[in-house]
């Protein structure tokens, strides 16, 4: 999540500074707040197909979680 909003934040940084100085390089702060779209995206998928997980299999999610606690 740190990542995503260090990106999202340098690219906004990105896109005003190419505003103001050089327009030419408003393609690279673009694809800088593309990426972070696709990032959030991504996540996004992999916290709702984790959440189907858990409903499907909640005993072997327990058990996951068990062997967490263990480890710490």
């Amino acid at each position: 999540m740190v990542v995503v909003v260090a990106l999202a934040i340098e690219g906004l940084v990105a896109t005003f500074g190419a505003l103001h100085e050089d327009p030419s390089q408003l393609p690279y702060a673009a694809s800088i707040l593309l990426a972070v779209g696709l990032l959030l995206a991504g996540w996004g998928v992999f916290v709702r197909l984790n959440r189907y997980a858990e409903e499907l299999e909640p005993e072997a999610m327990e058990a996951a979680k068990r062997e967490d606690k263990k480890v710490k």
